[in-house]
């Protein structure tokens, strides 16, 4: 098969680029799995957190919110609004964090009546604000692949690449048994990106995947949670977050691991969970659920976007980190520019920031 683009992973990072690179040539994305957005895609905690992460990631999201918003009819974001809770002996952490975030305090009762099952004796801070929003994941990505597939591409799963070798003036690949022969290729493979890269016979980036662990438990005390924030501990030390009626308890853990089908380490979930409720009540039983994801990142956190310095018909769309889905669009929007050869719509330093060039 012959193709100009050939996208490497099929979660958000490559939907989204194929949606964006279809009207521009031919396009194929290929898949290890046998369906779209299953590793870090399909395990996001889906939430929209303008002021998360580092400068160049927050730039990022912000030139992605005004897409999500108009996603299909009426966008895939919801209102969530974000809280933090600080025991006395927090104060420190806690203060950093409204600083960085922008959240305004509030009091340890209004923060109860919010979120009926913190316990009132041991939470001595809390600051929130309302611009955190839910991110409708399943969504986005069916819509972004209806729109990559009406422009022509071809989203193939369950299809792993084996070879991937240049050939003169075309990369050369062999997708489970099939031989393809495309222009470009776009590695956005997540975890896996650089060994995508070695493999290509090009150097890698430095990315590393990071494991994190999440359980879901049932509603606490039997409480409605639909209407509570997306709370977190100071210092991203834990975060708690509404999920169908019950609730998603994580100790935002960051384990440099290899890539792989991630699976919890139960003793972390079970610090995770006792932080949780070193501010809640009841207390916390038997989860109903756990899994754990990648999040891959570069060695400033920052995503890596563009034409590699030294092969420049091989493009990174990588170390999304935790911040894949709301950055995503901005994200593509940029390779799409990149890829063309026109000057990006964002900020040049932001590109700067963004760009394979600055790792090497």
């Amino acid at each position: 098969m012959e193709c100009d683009f050939l996208i490497i992973g099929g979660g958000i990072a490559g939907v989204s680029a194929a949606a964006e690179l279809a009207p521009l040539g031919r396009v194929l994305l290929i898949e290890a799995e046998a369906q779209l957005a299953y590793h870090a895609s399909g395990r996001s905690a889906a939430l929209f957190e303008p002021r998360y992460g580092n400068a160049a990631v927050v730039a990022l999201t912000a030139a992605t919110g005004p897409h999500l918003r108009a996603v299909g009819d009426g966008g895939v974001l919801a209102p969530r609004g974000l809280m933090i809770v600080a025991r006395a002996d927090e104060a420190a952490a806690f203060a950093a964090d409204v600083v960085a975030m922008h959240l305004h305090p509030i009091s340890p009762d209004e923060a109860c009546a919010r979120v009926p099952a913190l316990d009132r004796a041991a939470v001595a801070f809390a600051a929130a604000h309302d611009d955190a929003h839910d991110i409708d994941t399943d969504r986005l990505i069916q819509h972004l692949a209806r729109t990559a597939r009406a422009a022509g591409a071809e989203l193939r799963t369950g299809a792993p690449v084996r070879e991937l070798t240049r050939a003169g003036a075309h990369w050369q690949a062999d997708a489970a048994g099939e031989g393809v022969r495309a222009r470009i290729v776009v590695n956005a493979a997540g975890a896996w990106a650089d060994r995508i890269a070695l493999l290509a016979g090009v150097r890698p980036m430095g990315l590393v995947p990071h494991r994190r662990s999440i359980a879901r438990i049932a509603a606490p005390g039997g409480h409605d949670t639909c209407g509570w924030p997306m709370l977190f501990g100071p210092g991203e030390s834990w975060y708690a977050k509404p999920d169908a009626g019950a609730l998603i308890v994580s100790p935002a853990d960051e384990e440099p691991t290899e890539p792989h089908d991630a699976w919890p380490d139960e003793m972390v979930l079970a610090e995770g969970l006792a932080r949780w409720q070193a501010v809640a009540r009841p207390a916390v039983t038997r989860p109903i659920a756990t899994w754990a994801g990648l999040r891959t990142f570069a060695p400033d956190r920052a995503l890596v976007i563009g034409p590699d310095p030294a092969e420049p018909t091989f493009f990174w769309l990588a170390g999304q980190g935790g911040y894949g889905f709301q950055t995503s669009l901005g994200a593509a929007a940029l390779l799409r520019d990149r890829v063309a050869g026109v000057r990006p719509a964002l900020d040049p330093a932001l590109v700067a920031a963004l760009s394979p060039d600055r790792l090497r």
